[in-house]
Order: C-alpha cells, then structure tokens, then sequence
C-alpha cells in the first residue's frame, strides 16, 4: 500500500497476505426517569410477541450472562491481570473458539491499559459514555504480527470515556472492528506503532475531542460522530454526518463528506439500571449529524433482561426458535452455536443481540438465520461462519418477492459479519440476502477467506457475497472481499451505499476463472441493468491476483448508464501491480497499469 503523507510503512513480513503487501449535539431524552420507561418499553416490547391469554413461557427470560462475559466494577481487584490474561490468550488467535465480553459497571476506573485482541469486546454499561470512565487506554496493536495491523479484525469497543495516559488512544484496526458510542477525551490513532500498514475501519455515534490519524490506514468510515479533527488519508475516507469532519475534496484528498446521515438508528446495547440488566433500543434518526447521546440520556426505549432469553453455546437452533415464538428477544452469550436449521425470526421488532463475537455456524447447509417481511427487528453484534456443507444462503433479510413498506420501523443489521473459510472449511453460494425494504445494513465485513484454514478457489468456493432484491436499502460501512463472482450484486430500486471497501478474489487460476460471458470479470459492484435509481458515495475496490498476475478486470463496478444512477467518489487499484483494471466503472476510468500502487478515480459518475 503506499504510504502516507507523512510515514512511509514498515516493511513486508515475508509470506504475508495482500494487506500486508501493501448528532444533533443535544439528543433530547424520553427516559424521564429509567425504572418508569424501562416499564413502559418493556410492556410495549413484550405485546409485540405475547398477549395477555397467552400461556406461561416454558423457557426463563433473563438469567446468568456465562463464563465469557467478564463483569467489573471500580471496586474490582485485579482488572488489569485479568484483561493481561485475556489478551494474551487472545492476542494472536484469529481463528480460535475463544470469545469475550468485557463490561464495566458505570464509574472512574484508572491505571487501565485493556489490549483487545480477537474476538474481544470492551463495553461501558452506562446509558451515556460519560457513564463509565476510564483513565487509560483501549488499546489495538499489531506486535503479534510484525507491526502489521492488516489483520487485526473481530474485535470491539463500545461506550465507554476513555481519558488516553499520553493523550492519544490507539486503536489499529482493520475490518470487523468497530468502535461505537465511545467518547475520547484526546486524540484517537488509528495506525499501529511504527505506522505498519492499516486496512479498516469503521467508527459511529461517537466523540474524538482531539484529532483523529489515520496516517497508514487504506480507507475509512466515520458516521454521525463529532472529532476535533482529521488528519490524513491515503485512498478512501468517507464521512457521513460527522461534526468536525474534513471538507468534501475526493479525488485529492480522497475525502468524501456528507453533511447527513439519511437514516440511521443505532446499535442496541446492554446497560445496568441499577442492578438490572436492560437493553437500550436507540431510536431512527433521520439526516443525523453528531452523536445520539449530547446530553447523555439518548432517545429511545428499553427492555429488561427479563425479556431476553440468554441463549449459551450449547443451545441447538430448536431452543431459540422455541424462545423466539414463544415471544423472546435473543441475548447470544460468546461462544461458538452450532446450528442444524435455520433461525427463524418471525416476530415484529424482534432483536438478536450478540455479545463477545457469539458465532453462529450452519450445519449440514442450513440458512443460519432468517428474517420475516416484519417491522423493526434488530440484528446486531455477532458472527455467521460458514459450515462445510454449502448454505445456500447464510443471512436472508426477509422472503423473496418482500413487498412491505418499513420506512417508518426499518430492520438493521449492525455488526453482523460473515465468514466463508478461515476458520476451517465453509462454502455458501450468496452470504447475505436483503428482500425487505427499507433495510439498513450498517457496518458488515462479509469475507471470503483469502488466508487460515479450509481456503482456495473451490474449496471455500462463495459466488456472491450481497444481494439486495428489497428497495430503497441503505448500507452504510459495506465491507465485501473476495468472492468468486460478483461480491455485490443490487436489484433493487433507490438502493444507498455510503462506503464500500472490496478487494476481488486473489486466487483465482487464470483469467477464464473469472471470465463473465464476454466481459474480464465480474464487477466487485453490480447494480442491475433494469434498475433506474441508486446511488453510491465513497466506493473503492483492489485487485491482487497474486495466483495469477497476468488476470485482467475489465472494471470495479457496473451500472446502468441513465440519469438516475449516480456514483460520487468511485476508485480502483492494482495491489503491486499483481491483475490489472481496465477500467473503473463499465467503459470509465483510466486503467491502472504497472507495478505501481496509485488508484484510478472517477469523481462522478455518469
């Protein structure tokens, strides 16, 4: 990759993948007082799945959160032993079974250096950041790997004040890390120590007080946050109503900046009300711009535990569908579920909540889970691996020919990853489906494994990563890598991305592996030729065709050419020269050439 504006990366670890080669201010509160809201969310939640003939629940909502779920408060001995203990189990494990939870309790904790590692989450249990303090730092590096921060994925944080002891709080990531709801009282860098190189990320609902440097890292995403500052970029940094945020300047430097979000609702999140658990639904907003908790309390409504049923590891897919019908939210404990059939969400503004990376894995080629044509469920926080038997899908958001409308009660998905390879052997034909309208994806990697177990052209063999058959969907953080045919494919009308990363497939054999009729390739990026509105911000895709350099891709990205198709800030790039673009979106765009690292960009598009 090359380097920044002002650091150069470190050298490459021989043997190393592609990464390596290269609010409105004051959100009014409607929680007057928590214990009478909390009642009242609570009584509107529970009539979304039962009414009052209902017969007693044979399965408990509520209970014990597991082993993986690491509870403290200020008065904890230890902390700092336990979070060492922690990382250094987790520290270098990308495709272990361990996941972790670590909640703090609200309060002023000092002395803290808490390292994450992979699938590690760092949560506050206020309603408000400014809840839970700590004096120190939350802390993503790259020692495990040279200095190379490309692979630091699947790991979080999330709401919680952090005072940085110099200052400045690292946080070197790349995909599948986010960093939600979180106030920096200093500066936030994104790149890890000796400024190695960088592929993520993705930050939302949060305040950086000082500046935000990215220095190494390849892209980013920034939505409905406030930061006193930006430092850098490289290729592609996208903002969508962020307060502080660069100007609009793509192609040089490749900002592209949106006063507004269009739509965006906010993650749910586990909080304590005293000594009771709750979940926090955020509400919609609508051209958001700063975080949704100004003046701490944010708007919204509430559940207690009482309402979830906390699944554990050793569930089977039959206990959390009994738990689902019988008018149950899901709390997925960390660890690893096996699946034998499909997850069926069927209940108007049902959440499934993820916490440690909870990992779900379809057996014998199931759909790992799947969503009815409802209003307002909520997907947020946990995993999809791929099994060894083709899934037809992984993820369907909604049944095919969905016509409802959800404007006024969209589903999100938040946090949701998927995995087809890597950690052993997986295949799945399309990893996820949206039919619903009016779906907001926001924030996903959705990986084809390039690296780890169980990989190779046909034996983690994935055609499609996304396709969108709903309209009016938006996507916001859209990360997609390496499938074997299109890694986005969008049917439907008045489609929205604001930020996609790809990177083509790198190991396909030659060039008649890839070929698409008489097109070289099929495009990371396809909107279909019968659609007439959509539009994109911010979109970038590489190729490295390390197995075969000589491959050719005609473009990154496909479209009708008519009026009411429009992309803004569109790039490709040639990774070392390993595959070439001809183009960058159908016939436009100069190609890449050499072994030269510099993207070609087209500002708009038509």
């Amino acid at each position: 990759m090359p380097s920044s504006p002002t650091h150069s990366p470190t050298p490459e670890p021989s043997g190393v993948r592609r990464r390596a080669v290269l609010g409105v201010a004051a959100a009014v509160p409607v929680l007057a007082g928590l214990a009478g809201a909390g009642a009242a969310a609570a009584d509107s939640g529970d009539s979304a799945g039962r009414s009052a003939g209902d017969s007693p629940r044979a399965l408990p909502g509520g209970g014990d959160l597991g082993p993986n779920v690491i509870v403290f408060d200020p008065s904890t001995a230890g902390i700092q032993g336990k979070l060492d203990e922690i990382f250094k189990q987790q520290e270098s494990a990308q495709f272990g079974t361990g996941r972790y939870a670590l909640l703090f309790k609200p309060g002023s904790y000092s002395g803290l250096n808490a390292q994450l590692g992979f699938y590690t989450s760092i949560a506050g249990l206020g309603l408000s950041p400014d809840d839970t303090t700590i004096n120190g730092d939350v802390t993503v590096d790259a020692g495990w790997f040279d200095g190379n921060a490309t692979q630091n994925f699947w790991r979080s944080a999330e709401n919680l004040a952090l005072v940085p002891v110099s200052g400045t709080n690292r946080w070197a990531v790349s995909q599948a890390a986010p960093f939600r709801r979180m106030h920096v009282r200093g500066g936030l860098n994104l790149a890890p120590d000796g400024y190695g190189w960088a592929s993520g990320g993705y930050i939302a609902d949060s305040r950086i007080d000082g500046k935000v440097a990215p220095y190494s890292q390849q892209q980013w995403y920034t939505r409905d946050s406030s930061v006193g500052g930006w430092e850098n970029a490289v290729w592609n940094m996208v903002f969508s109503g962020v307060e502080g945020a660069p100007a609009q300047s793509f192609p040089e430097p490749p900002y592209t900046t949106l006063q507004t979000t269009p739509v965006s609702r906010e993650k749910p999140f586990l909080y304590l009300d005293g000594d009771e658990y709750r979940v926090f639904l955020p509400e919609k907003r609508t051209d958001a711009s700063g975080v949704s908790w100004g003046n701490g309390t944010p708007r919204g409504t509430s559940l207690p535990l009482s309402q979830f049923y906390v699944a554990k590891p050793e569930d089977s897919a039959a206990t959390l569908n009994q738990a689902l019908e019988e008018g149950l939210h899901l709390l997925l404990t960390p660890g690893v579920y096996h699946v034998d059939q499909t997850v069926d969400v069927q209940r108007e503004g049902a959440v499934v909540l993820g916490l440690g990376y909870a990992t779900l894995i379809p057996d014998n080629g199931v759909t790992a889970l799947r969503i009815a044509d409802v209003d307002g469920v909520r997907l947020a926080g946990f995993l999809i691996d791929a099994g060894p038997v083709n899934s037809e899908t992984l993820l369907e958001v909604g049944p095919e020919g969905a016509s409802a409308d959800h404007s006024a009660n969209p589903t999100t998905v938040q946090d949701v990853f998927i995995r087809i390879g890597g950690a052993g052997p997986g295949k799945a034909t399309t990893s996820l489906v949206v039919n619903s309208r009016h779906t907001i994806v926001d924030h996903t990697w959705i990986w084809r494994a390039d690296h780890g177990d169980g990989v190779g052209w046909d034996t983690n063999r994935a055609d499609y990563g996304v396709v969108v058959n709903g309209d009016d969907v938006l996507m916001t953080g859209l990360f997609v890598e390496h499938f074997n045919k299109y890694d986005v494919q969008w049917n439907g009308e008045r489609g929205r991305t604001i930020f996609f990363q790809n990177e083509k497939a790198y190991d396909a054999p030659d060039q008649a592996a890839i070929q698409n009729g008489s097109m070289k390739g099929y495009a990371a990026y396809k909107v279909g030729d019968d659609v007439t509105e959509h539009e994109g911000w911010g979109l970038g895709s590489y190729c490295y065709y390390n197995v075969n350099p000589s491959i050719v891709q005609h473009h990154g990205f496909a479209a009708p050419n008519t009026s009411g198709v429009r992309f803004h800030g569109l790039l490709v790039v040639s990774l070392g020269g390993q595959g070439q673009y001809e183009c960058v979106i159908n016939d436009i765009g100069s190609p890449t050439s050499g072994t030269d690292t510099v993207p070609s960009k087209v500002v708009e598009y038509p």
